[in-house]
């Protein structure tokens, strides 16, 4: 508890004269002011994040957490709850979807058992489990209140250690587990008030005719648990994940640190959605990846007031649409650094 309570105190204020100064260069390069759009908004607020003018991010990471949930059981899922197990090893590989899209933008891959159901033995696979997979959440809660700050402190030490030692400058949040769609369905659902057939999907591929159940099992372990739609961490343990709460924690470890981390797709926008109940103030270094094609979307999207950067249908998660949207961001930087203004280059207006 006391280092997520160091983490949360750490997070601070983005830096008001980087900014200033990011903007005031920008609408001075050799273009029409406002002419690259949100490229412009996403370079200052890169600045306002690093508090340097142009940062340069090359050393960049996706953190995939990887890990079971109980609520499979009730049969929300189409897969085997074994995928989760025997996928994880991959990441390590380097031969999964986010793999591809890493290596294209310059990126490396962690993968981190916080949850597996079973030993997870594989060289590169970082063993931090918390437990062996959440207990089902439709018949009590997820986890304990203290085990889901345990997970959380797993994404602080891992993303801290990742910043401090390796000198990471650009955070990425991915995950894997088998029916963690209805965890973060559930959890957006407490966060913002809305009933779970209105926002609920297909995730992995569930046939459209058995989503009714999966809503009626999310309302049930809403019901039975009853989570603090004020408090974070109660709506984490008690119908949360173990790898949400990982990414929820690394998302809080990059804000504190002043390190920009971007939120992948709908998992990762529901550890968003905790992260920022648990601290407010991270917002503004999150950015958002894409527009999921998982059915709540943009419910989730819209409960934390952030404008994706592309929509391109995406729906694996893994942290596939954070490692194509790293191109973006550091596109941001290069304007910045790269192009000349209208005084520089002897222009006057």
């Amino acid at each position: 508890m006391e280092l997520l309570k160091k983490t949360i105190e750490g997070v601070g204020q983005l830096n008001s004269e980087a900014m200033r100064l990011c903007r005031e260069r920008i609408d001075g390069l050799v273009k029409p002011v406002g002419s690259l759009g949100r490229m412009e908004e996403l370079a200052v607020q890169l600045a306002g994040i690093t508090g340097e003018l142009s940062p340069v991010l090359d050393k960049k990471l996706i953190v995939v957490m990887s890990a079971d949930h109980g609520v499979y059981a009730e049969g929300v899922a189409p897969n085997p709850q074994a995928v989760t197990a025997i996928h994880t090893p991959n990441f390590a590989r380097g031969v999964t979807g986010v793999n591809a899209f890493a290596k294209q933008a310059g990126s490396e891959v962690v993968v981190v058992d916080i949850g597996v159901a079973v030993d997870v033995d594989y060289p590169g696979v970082l063993k931090k489990k918390i437990k062996y997979g959440t207990d089902n959440m439709a018949k009590g809660p997820a986890m304990s209140r203290e085990e889901a700050i345990k997970a959380l402190e797993v994404g602080i030490e891992v993303t801290t250690d990742a910043i401090i030692n390796r000198g990471v400058r650009l955070i990425g949040t991915g995950e894997m587990g088998i029916a963690n769609t209805t965890a973060s369905t559930a959890i957006i659902a407490v966060a913002g008030g809305i009933d779970p057939e209105a926002i609920v999907g297909v995730g992995a591929g569930l046939p459209v005719e058995r989503l009714k159940h999966k809503a009626e099992v999310i309302k049930r372990a809403i019901e039975l648990n009853k989570p603090d739609a004020n408090d974070g961490i109660d709506i984490l343990a008690k119908v949360g994940g173990l790898e949400i709460a990982g990414m929820a924690g690394t998302m809080l470890a990059a804000a504190a640190l002043g390190v920009p981390v971007v939120v992948d797709g709908y998992i990762s926008t529901a550890a968003a959605i905790i992260a920022t109940r648990i601290q407010p103030m991270i917002k503004p270094f999150l950015i958002a990846s894409h527009m999921t094609a998982e059915n709540g979307g943009r419910k989730a999207l819209d409960l934390l007031g952030l404008q994706p950067m592309f929509d391109m249908g995406l729906r694996l998660g893994e942290g596939t649409g954070a490692a194509l949207a790293f191109n973006f961001i550091e596109a941001a930087t290069y304007m910045v650094r790269e192009m000349i203004t209208f005084e520089e280059a002897g222009i006057s207006l």
